[in-house]
């Protein structure tokens, strides 16, 4: 009987583990031996980072033709529970339950929304973590055009001045003026805990996130948090009211639920703490990467973090590991010293760094150039090729040269 390799998820990390397990698997001839597996609701790989963005079309390629080509089996469903010690997973599709056993699992379920427990958050605040969440910010805001000019409707609250925070901000101005007409005095306030927006990027790049908020006329509250939220505003901790009809969630996330069912040690965020194998310490059989894993980048105290760029390395080590585990061959440590952030900031243009102490490299329209390019090529699927997906599947693989 064939040993079975089994990836859930079908993001950034998730696509590439399935391709770089089948990589090894057909380098060493044992397609005959290992299948590849890869579950998710839809073949589809959604560009989360893109979805502060107003324009949504494709959004969400479809990944089957690249699945086809890397011999990897596609299983719609979902994954809803782990037997780590009987080496089987639940998989839910529309009519049924289905237990599947697994020689080697891949977690690659990602990472989801935290919302603590404030008064009416989750029942009036948006949020652009899911592409069906950034539709229904977009049709929200479509909406606000046929309702009588007021401070709520003209007025957008970004609660959370992080990555997402501040790229969902920075572009809300032109786009409230595109709905609301020229002559609309559009509002956008960020508020977030932090003494000053953008501090945990350096004095530096601090000093270039708000000259650009400035630019893009966005207001800050800082030093405060949100405390609840009703269909007429936000309240904040200082007591403060602010009328509107639009309040966007970016304050926080946490690993994906599955990860509760993997023993072995995790970190605050719910994420499993493992070596640099990024095998599970506790759980035979178990790989875990992208955002349900925490592991470091480099000898230096650097860890990883919920993004893309890392999710992509930290899948093509994880599904080398889980065949080569299968394969009985060696290991290969994952490694990623190289960290550099694009944020983009609206109409000013963006900020491009490097390294963990996010030296300033690039700045305005020349940034701006650097992050419309990964945005629209470097994180989009591969071809369909299996020649050419698998020249760029291997563990060492640089994203980011």
């Amino acid at each position: 009987m064939k040993k079975r390799i089994i990836v859930a998820g079908a993001g950034f990390s998730g696509m590439w583990a399935a391709i770089s397990a089948a990589r090894l698997v057909h380098l060493k001839n044992a397609e005959n031996q290992i299948d590849i597996f890869l579950v998710s609701p839809e073949p589809k790989l959604t560009i989360r980072p893109r979805l502060y963005e107003a324009e949504l079309t494709n959004m969400a390629p479809s990944i089957l033709e690249v699945l086809q080509a890397a011999n990897v089996k596609y299983i719609s469903g979902s994954v809803i529970d782990i037997d780590a010690i009987n080496k089987t997973i639940t998989v839910e599709k529309p009519n049924e339950k289905t237990l599947v056993n697994y020689d080697a699992f891949v977690l690659a379920t990602g990472s989801r929304v935290f919302y603590p427990e404030l008064e009416g958050l989750k029942e009036y605040s948006f949020n652009v973590n899911s592409l069906t969440q950034a539709q229904r910010l977009e049709k929200h805001l479509l909406a606000l055009a046929s309702e009588p000019d007021s401070a709520a409707r003209n007025t957008v609250v970004v609660a959370g001045g992080g990555l997402t925070g501040l790229e969902t901000a920075t572009e809300m101005p032109e786009r409230l003026k595109s709905i609301l007409g020229d002559r609309s005095h559009p509002q956008v306030i960020i508020v977030d805990n932090a003494k000053k927006i953008g501090l945990a990027m350096g004095e530096k790049a601090c000093e270039i996130i708000n000259e650009a908020l400035v630019s893009n006329g966005i207001s800050v509250r800082t030093g405060v948090r949100v405390v609840s939220v009703d269909e007429h505003g936000v309240t904040l901790s200082d007591g403060e009211f602010i009328p509107s009809k639009t309040v966007i969630w970016t304050a926080g996330m946490r690993a994906n639920e599955l990860t509760s069912l993997i023993p072995g040690p995790h970190d605050p965020l719910g994420r499993v703490i493992s070596d640099s194998t990024l095998r599970a310490s506790d759980a035979n059989g178990i790989f875990v990467t992208g955002d349900t894993v925490k592991v470091a980048t480099d000898d230096e105290g650097n860890f990883n973090v919920m993004s893309c760029q890392h999710a992509m390395s930290l899948g093509r080590v994880a599904g080398h590991n889980a065949a080569a585990d299968i394969l009985n061959l060696p290991l290969h440590p994952y490694s990623q010293p190289k960290y550099v952030t694009c944020l983009d900031l609206g109409k000013w243009g963006a900020i491009f760094t490097e390294g963990w102490e996010h030296q300033v490299i690039y700045q305005g329209e020349e940034a701006k150039k650097i992050k419309q390019e990964i945005n629209t090529l470097w994180i989009y699927p591969p071809e369909p090729d299996r020649e050419k997906i698998f020249s760029v599947a291997n563990p060492d693989y640089v994203v980011v040269p």
